[in-house]
């Protein structure tokens, strides 16, 4: 049997993944990306998931009328101005990237994507037969956008496609600036590329935010003449990742054009189970509190943070580094060790954490945990991992 190139990854196990299956003992996982798995369950919206009228199918390519008007209610509260006839409901932001990815760029083309950010990028791309060219995220001005690779990237790149940004930036947390956002469109708007904006932590800002940062990215196409796609979905909106809906909406003179496409593709996949787009209504209407609760715990392990921080001296050889939300912080530790030392110091220890490596920072040194743990496993854990970056 005959299997094509784009699945033929490398599957030996990453030096991360030998550590963690080598460990012994208990451990405390400071990486932690699900809610489901941290006591931020909801079990109270499975009724919600029974709707008798789930049980007939009558299937809408581009997601049910309601469903999408819940998405636009949701960014109107947001401040933006979102018709519903711009959404189109996916499975996940995962899909919503490869539909994407199908509607922009031939196999071979290119897209341009931020590093360090998500590994799942390459994966994405290399499963459309796209090509995946990465641009920096300035480390030294609290990880903005290094706006002239960007225009040289483009330059070196006659077939790119798109602009990804993650906004704010996984694991990085930053924020695109006002400044930077209005750059990028009118960038992407003189090269003719696409800007697709992620931003599926953009409700949990840091509350010491700076005001020069930008809210949403919808409003840009209007500002820049760009054309821009922008994604989200209750996986991180209402701490839904198992219920699988996701959205984008578009923006821009291409829009009407590419929702066109867009319908065709949705309807070839037909992907959005009908349960979950009964539910959405609720679902988005009613997410303010529980996005409520889980900014308080996002800020009360960022302040046991600064304290296990401050507690160690101003001399202390490790720092947090400056995040305007999301839900990780980077850590910048000793270079007394590799990062894979550190890893496996930290798993002796019981605690794991995720080195920078793995979301494809360059530097050494760089290490990032989640701010999503209960507290009461986050405090001690934090305390016992600084200190050992400390001792060195």
């Amino acid at each position: 049997m005959k299997l094509s190139r784009r699945t033929g990854w490398p599957r030996r196990p990453s030096r991360l993944a030998e550590l963690l299956a080598s460990a012994k003992g208990p451990r405390t996982d400071l990486t932690a990306s699900n809610p489901t798995s941290v006591g931020l369950a909801r079990p109270e919206v499975l009724p919600l998931l029974a709707a008798p009228e789930g049980a007939r199918y009558r299937p809408e390519a581009l997601g049910r009328r309601e469903a999408r008007e819940a998405v636009a209610r949701y960014y109107a509260r947001r401040g933006a101005s979102v018709d519903a006839d711009q959404v189109v409901l996916t499975a996940s932001s995962s899909e919503a990237y490869a539909w994407l990815f199908k509607l922009l760029a031939d196999p071979g083309d290119t897209v341009l994507a931020p590093e360090p950010s998500y590994p799942l990028f390459p994966f994405l791309a290399g499963l459309e037969d796209v090509r995946l060219v990465p641009y920096p995220l300035r480390k030294d001005e609290a990880w903005r956008i290094d706006l002239g690779a960007v225009a040289r990237r483009l330059d070196e790149e006659p077939r790119a496609r798109a602009i990804l940004v993650v906004h704010p930036g996984n694991p990085t947390g930053a924020l695109l600036r006002q400044d930077d956002a209005l750059a990028l469109g009118e960038l992407a708007a003189a090269r003719d590329v696409a800007l697709v904006v992620d931003e599926v932590f953009l409700d949990y800002p840091d509350p010491r935010v700076a005001p020069n940062r930008r809210g949403t990215t919808l409003g840009l196409a209007a500002e820049t003449g760009a054309d821009v796609f922008v994604l989200s979905g209750l996986s991180k909106v209402a701490l839904l990742p198992q219920v699988k809906l996701g959205w984008l909406v578009a923006e821009g003179p291409g829009a009407a054009e590419a929702l066109a496409r867009l319908e065709i593709v949705a309807d070839s996949y037909l992907s959005v189970s009908a349960a979950v787009q009964l539910a959405a209504p609720r679902l988005l209407d009613e997410v303010e509190p529980v996005q409520a609760r889980l900014a308080a715990r996002l800020a009360a392990n960022g302040e046991v943070l600064q304290r296990a921080l401050s507690a160690l001296g101003p001399d202390a050889p490790v720092t947090a580094l400056p995040r305007d939300g999301g839900w990780y912080v980077m850590l910048e530790v000793p270079r007394t060790r590799s990062d894979d030392e550190w890893i496996a110091h930290l798993l002796e220890a019981g605690l794991v954490v995720h080195p920078g490596y793995f979301f494809d920072a360059e530097e050494e040194g760089l290490m990032v945990v989640s701010l999503l743990v209960e507290p009461e496993v986050f405090a001690p854990a934090i305390a016992r991992a600084l200190a050992l970056f400390a001792a060195g």
